[in-house]
């Protein structure tokens, strides 16, 4: 199969992508300066194996960030508001971090492999130079890198059976963003339970990279019995399941938003005494109470086309909020948004449509998740 794209050494191909093209992919996205595919020609398939059976996704894009030496948990711990002191080897985070005035930078998980070495599993950006660039500023002895680590997902409501016929039947007991080090026939790697996905499932952090392709065929011949098929991070099934999007539902350079706005104020703990970068702004906002808040759309009419780029949310004509993602739900028929609304604006409020580029749509605000 040929490709008409310019496969050049500026954009880095995953320890998968031979593996990838094998399987049939039809198109890429770049994620953290990386190939992802991004279908695999039956995108309605791929959503039904997510839904119903059991996907499998190249998701090496997904880059770590590696914080090694005596002060790498004193450099976890400054770089986000969450509380990590009963964090232990083996468990995972999900850590929003913010820059200086409290705007959200990025949304990783973060992974406790010992007391001197953490992995940040981060979103579209750099966040290793970030970190670093801290690191040297607060004079910490500690290393900041990118590894050789590659995750695969494993998702769906198969995917425990997938993963058990792999590795053994230990996996069931693993607790959500519960990790173990671990080798598959050599193969070394960490099993995480968890994904981006709220259908459940693994993640295999794959640390030797020469054996992608490896890895890759194992866990397709270990699932051929349930029904396995490769596919991509699937937009539809995020927005029904109101898992957030860093790049989507917000950016530093074009559509800031902070923490609590974002509904993450149950993470950030302003009492436990520790500095975090961002302590200042975020103690105001908390204070002073969020601006903005995170809310759910249905929109009228036809199937919408998915948006490019975020879209404004009036109410009267008059701008209150934007809209970050809009799609057609088959599952739930009805065409369904996230966004940000002003936070005085009730959930019972009236007049509010988006402004889509094929014209505006009379919407209305509903909980989250979706589904």
């Amino acid at each position: 199969m040929s490709f008409d794209i310019n496969i050049g050494p500026n954009i880095r191909k995953s320890a998968y992508f031979e593996a990838t093209v094998a399987d049939g992919v039809r198109s890429f996205s770049v994620y953290n300066h990386m190939y992802i595919p991004g279908n695999f020609g039956d995108p309605q398939a791929e959503y039904d194996r997510l839904l119903n059976g059991v996907a499998m996704w190249d998701v090496a894009a997904q880059r770590q960030v590696e914080l090694s030496g005596p002060d790498a948990g004193a450099l976890a711990q400054y770089l986000t508001p969450r509380n990590l002191t009963a964090t232990k080897a083996g468990q995972g985070r999900y850590v929003p971090l913010c820059d200086h005035d409290g705007w959200l930078i990025n949304d990783p998980v973060l992974l406790k492999l010992e007391d001197t070495r953490y992995w940040l599993s981060v979103a579209d950006s750099d966040i290793h130079l970030w970190a670093a660039a801290v690191a040297r500023e607060k004079r910490m002895d500690v290393q900041v890198f990118e590894p050789d680590v590659s995750p695969l997902a494993i998702q769906g409501p198969k995917a425990e059976d997938v993963t058990a016929a792999l590795f053994g039947d230990w996996v069931r007991e693993l607790r959500y963003f519960a990790f173990r080090e671990t080798d598959l026939n050599g193969i070394p790697l960490v099993l995480a339970r968890s994904g981006w996905s709220k259908q459940g499932g693994f993640e295999l952090y794959l640390t030797d990279g020469s054996r992608g392709v490896d890895l890759w065929q194992a866990v397709n011949e270990a699932g051929r019995p349930f029904g396995i098929g490769p596919g991509a991070p699937n937009d539809t099934e995020r927005l029904e399941s109101g898992l957030i999007s860093y790049g989507a539902d917000m950016r530093l350079q074009t559509h800031r938003t902070n923490p609590y706005e974002m509904g993450f104020g149950p993470l950030i703990d302003l009492a436990a005494g520790h500095d975090f970068i961002g302590r200042a702004a975020l103690e105001r906002i908390a204070a002073d109470g969020p601006a903005r808040r995170r809310v759910g759309l249905v929109l009228d009419g036809d199937p919408v086309q998915p948006n490019g780029h975020p879209v404004d949310l009036l109410q009267d004509g008059q701008p209150v909020g934007h809209v970050s993602e809009v799609a057609p739900s088959r599952r739930l028929g009805m065409n369904i948004g996230v966004g940000l609304i002003r936070a005085d604006i009730a959930d019972s409020a009236t007049g509010l449509s988006v402004a889509l580029p094929d014209g505006t749509r009379a919407a209305r605000l509903v909980p989250l998740p979706f589904a």
